[in-house]
């Protein structure tokens, strides 16, 4: 009997297994591919990080979902369903605000508590204030989440035209003035104003100096919070499996160290344990800025281009620790703000700590029943990228983190050591090229958002994903980046018009023992 012939399938080399790496490896995966994800770390996750305490493993990364449809998406695409794989649960309260003069606001994931709350806080005209701010939020949202965050590419034209379609848009994208120029205008209370512009930070900016458009994240946070049951990292672990489970392959404590390229187009990654890993293509789930810098060799560094990756978001001295907290009720997410926020901002520009900042603490047994002993605790003071972080600051920041928070009421015992602090430094270590960013390309300016790398890069069969890629920051738009990337190869594979080889029962090959070229990545639709 004679058996047509099967084509072995393409091989697919994911550099890194954060987020959005990890989502494209799992459509890779159920799309057939043969699928090899290579990782520095010891487990998947990227920046969703974990820490062991005497408390149980601690988030040192993100610790909240926002945007649960886009992972319901990624999981429905492969057949499952998100609850089958973890179980979320969500947040009423979204975050306890503390300020200096020792007022406070809960903000809630119900509109119309939020809304009450605020009126307690800052009487009826900041009620009406928040509710027009809110409105703008969402107006915002939506007119950006098609052309832009669900886009393959952000269109500038697809978003004029919904902007001319409904010029009531243009005072709230306030072109050419800053969030917190805005917010200005919209709060008369300073502390709404200030509590606001902190959603510049979630995507490594300034209020300052970034566009009035980022006051959409309020709404996607008002939109719905949700903890990870078992910490963040359990979302990472749950597509690794499914991955594994669709033939993926996973190799962790490894580091790719140079990509290799035959004739224009990538055919093998090297490691750095001498293994040379044949690929038909590439994905880097890495900051882009390691290709340009020439991490992984001399051929990439041109792929993507240099003004993508210059301007560097702000990255953070990160804490966690288990300790028992004092003189504070708080919730699962607290912000203690700073007195002065011009001055924190203009010290982190200035590439400082601040010496006054403010800080998040995630407190991530708070949400549940009232908890005993010693709880798991995340604070985060924002830092300046390229920051050298030597010993003396760790010091510092101890003091300047601390201090201030037990002048704001909320002690720890014991007070964590410098050990459990993560500096601007450590995390440029930890990801090469990133200069500590936490979110990629900085996103000041109005056109910051069609200047990030999309996933197709110049060089054929170099794909990207991850933060620093289109959409952007934040554990949503990694999860969609690798949905970028997957469809731009799958589509681009299926336009590819020469075989692959093509290997009989026997095991024999036939057919051309490369990819054909006959359309570039960089130029597909």
């Amino acid at each position: 009997m004679t058996h047509a012939p099967l084509r072995a399938p393409l091989r697919a080399v994911v550099i890194g297994a954060g987020i959005g790496g990890l989502s494209a490896a799992l459509r890779l995966s159920h799309a057939g591919l043969s699928v090899t994800v290579v990782d520095m770390g010891d487990g998947p996750g990227g920046k969703m990080r974990t820490r062991d305490s005497v408390a149980g493993p601690i988030d040192i990364g993100p610790t909240v979902m926002t945007l649960k449809g886009v992972f319901e998406t990624l999981f429905t695409d492969v057949g499952t369903r998100l609850s089958d794989h973890v179980t979320l649960v969500p947040d009423d309260i979204l975050a306890r605000h503390h300020w200096r003069d020792g007022s406070s606001l809960d903000l809630f994931h119900d509109a119309g508590e939020s809304a009450r709350a605020v009126r307690a806080f800052a009487g009826v005209e900041g009620e009406r204030q928040f509710r027009r701010f809110s409105d703008r939020a969402r107006k915002l949202y939506e007119a950006f989440e098609g052309p832009v965050m669900q886009a393959a590419k952000p269109s500038l034209t697809a978003l004029t035209a919904h902007v001319l379609k409904n010029p009531a848009l243009i005072p709230a994208m306030a072109p050419g003035r800053s969030l917190a120029a805005t917010l200005a205008a919209q709060f008369t209370d300073p502390r709404l104003q200030q509590l606001f512009g902190r959603y510049a930070t979630y995507v490594g900016g300034s209020p300052f100096q970034s566009p009035a458009v980022l006051g959409l994240i309020w709404h996607s946070e008002a939109n719905g919070v949700w903890r990870v049951q078992g910490g963040m990292n359990k979302l990472a672990q749950a597509i690794c499996k499914l991955a594994q489970d669709k033939g993926a392959a996973f190799r962790f404590n490894t580091r790719a160290d140079r990509i290799e390229q035959q004739a224009g187009r990538v055919t093998a990654v090297h490691l750095s344990d001498g293994t040379r890993l044949p690929a038909d293509l590439i994905l880097f789930n890495g900051d882009p800025k390691a290709l340009v810098d020439g991490h992984l060799g001399h051929g990439p560094a041109t792929a993507v281009p240099r003004k993508s990756v210059a301007d560097r978001s702000l990255s953070a001295f990160v804490w966690g620790f288990a300790a028992e907290p004092a003189g504070v009720d708080l919730a699962h997410h607290n912000v203690f703000f700073c007195a002065d926020p011009k001055r924190e901002f203009d010290d982190l520009a200035a590439g400082r700590m601040p010496e006054d900042g403010t800080l998040y603490v995630c407190a991530q047994d708070r949400g549940g029943p009232a908890p005993t002993g010693p709880e798991r605790f995340e604070i985060i003071l924002n830092g300046p990228p390229g920051h050298p972080s030597t010993p003396e600051d760790a010091y510092t920041c101890r003091t300047r983190t601390f201090e201030t928070l037990a002048r704001m009421g909320l002690r720890f015992s014991p007070t964590p050591d410098i050990t459990a602090l993560t500096m601007p430094a450590d995390f440029d270590r930890a990801f090469p090229a990133s200069d500590g960013s936490l979110y990629g390309l900085s996103p000041h300016g109005m056109m910051a958002t069609f200047q990030r790398p999309t996933a197709r890069t110049k060089l054929r069969g170099l794909y990207l994903a991850g933060g620093g890629a289109h959409p952007g920051a934040g554990i949503p738009m990694a999860c969609l980046s690798g949905q970028h990337a997957a469809a731009a190869i799958l589509s681009d594979l299926a336009s590819i018009s020469t075989s692959r080889p093509m290997v009989t029962p026997g095991g024999m090959s036939t057919g051309s023992a490369t990819m054909g070229t006959a359309r570039s990545p960089s130029s597909a639709s």
